[in-house]
Order: C-alpha cells, then structure tokens, then sequence
C-alpha cells in the first residue's frame, strides 16, 4: 500500500477499506473486500462489524506500517486466512495455519447435508460419526455444534494438524464430545462402527496440481490437496473400504472435484454395497458431494 504523497488526508478506517479493497481487486485476489475485513479488523484488534461502527477511526502510523506489510504479502498470494491465523467457516471463526488446509464454502454442503438428514431421519438423532482428515476440524466441529447428541472422532495423519484441532474443538465449546486420533485414512477407526463416516480427503490430481492458484499452491498443505494421478487415490479407498464401520442404516458422504462425478459414481456401484448413490451440488451449482446409503 503506497501511501506517499497522500499523508496530509487522515487515513481513516473507512479510507483504508475503500483503497485497499480496490487494490486487492486490481491485484486479482479474490474477495478483496472480505480480505481487507479480516486484515484490517486483525490489526486493529476488533470484530470485522466494529469496521463499519467506527468508520472515521483513524490509523496510527504503526497501524498503517503493520497493515501495509500484511497487504503486501497478501498481493504476493500469501493467503490472508494464514495472515490474520483465523478462517471464516460456518458461522464460526478457526484457528488456522500453514499444518492445516483453509476450509473451503463448498465444504459447507457435506455439513448441511448431514444435519438436515440426521434430524430428519429416524435412527440418526445420536449419531457416532468419523470424520476423517480432519485438518483443522471444520467439519468434526461444525457437526458436533449443530447435532447436540452426536460424538464425533476426528482423524488426521498430521499430529500438528490436530493439535490445531483440538484448540480450535476448545474455542468453540465441543471438545468433551470430540475425540481425535492420529493415523492414515480407516486406520485410526478401524474397529468403530458409524452411522456417518465423512471425509473432504485430497483429490487434486496430479494433472491439475500443475494449474493450482499460487495463494494455494506454495502455502497450503500439500499433502492434505494432491489425490495421486487421477485424485481419486483416498477416495477410491473410502469408496471401496469404508462399509464394514458403517452401521445399518449409514451414510458415507465424502467431498471431491466436480470432475469426479462419474469416476465416484462409478466406484460406489462397482464396490456392491452402497444403496443410491449420488452426487450434490455445492453453493456454485458444481457436483461436489457424494453421498451413498448403508443399508
């Protein structure tokens, strides 16, 4: 953010969103208004609403330094959700960092889905779910708050990703009904039985690693986004494994890309034990979520 030259008009809170979402916006960052929010909230160290309660605050000089290097590294495609070490999901706000993927909107489909279908069908009221890879525990913890009966193990391969978890279980009060345990995909559940098993594993491929946006690409847990050669690796195994944790009646309902769709088809009717399976659509229409029935 340069500011040279301009110094002699007070840099208010409302000046500083107004420029910056511009220029975030010139620059190609996505959301650029909702970027400044967080970054600009970050270092005056209050709630994004307060922005717009004070507009014609003005900025100290270490604000404006402080502010002006995060913006800078945000135009250099650090994610702002790194930056600010909070991410938006939910109606919650997580703690977040380089161990963990920053959740995604399309995410949020998979949670509506499970709690709609556990309120709405009988045998689902107190569910035991899995939630494997959990990362930073969006989805165990979304579900744990909106399925006030429900117990929830959340697994993930990386230990630092679910110490973020667990802090981030504390913050939000559903801790005593989240138990976290570290190992590779079914591994750490191989004896449990669920009535949902959910999963948002990787399934980048390795084709399409090649055109992933920088802001992801150089910051973003490699290993929780490459899915192998055809990104079906993790899934292909859920598909294919996951049926004897599942009570009867279950549900398996995992995210994918939106190219996937007849690939997850395909695999739920080839491995001979999932009833009516199907593919939802997320907030942008794309058919992103499987969902198959153990009956």
């Amino acid at each position: 953010m340069t500011q040279r030259g301009t110094d002699n008009q007070t840099w208010t809170t409302r000046r500083l969103l107004a420029w910056t979402t511009k220029h975030l916006g010139q620059k190609g960052i996505n959301s650029p208004r909702l970027s400044t929010e967080m970054l600009l909230s970050h270092v005056l160290g209050v709630d994004r609403l307060k922005l717009y309660m004070d507009p014609d605050r003005p900025a100290s000089e270490l604000e404006r330094a402080t502010f002006r290097e995060l913006v800078e590294r945000a135009v250099a495609h650090e994610p702002v959700d790194y930056l600010v070490g909070k991410s938006p999901f939910f109606s919650m706000m997580l703690d977040v960092n380089p161990d963990v993927l920053i959740p995604r909107p399309s995410t949020e489909t998979l949670i509506e889905h499970v709690i709609q279908h556990a309120r709405r069908t009988p045998g689902f009221h107190s569910p035991l779910i899995a939630d494997v890879g959990t990362g930073s525990g969006a989805i165990a913890i979304a579900l744990a708050k909106n399925i006030p009966h429900s117990r929830v193990i959340a697994t993930d391969i990386s230990e630092p990703a679910l110490d973020t978890a667990r802090r981030n279980a504390e913050a939000q009060g559903v801790a005593d009904r989240i138990e976290f345990r570290q190992g590779d995909l079914l591994e750490p559940i191989a004896h449990e039985r669920l009535r949902y098993l959910v999963s948002n594993p990787p399934y980048i491929s390795d084709a399409e690693w090649r055109d992933v946006e920088p802001n992801v690409k150089d910051h973003e847990p490699e290993l929780a986004l490459r899915g192998g050669p055809d990104g079906l690796r993790d899934l292909r195994i859920l598909i294919e494994k996951a049926r004897p944790l599942l009570d009867s009646p279950g549900q398996l309902v995992l995210e994918a890309a939106a190219s996937h769709k007849p690939q997850l088809i395909k695999l739920a009717q080839a491995a001979g034990v999932w009833a009516n399976p199907h593919v939802l659509a997320d907030h942008e229409r794309l058919p992103r979520i499987l969902v198959c029935d153990a009956g």
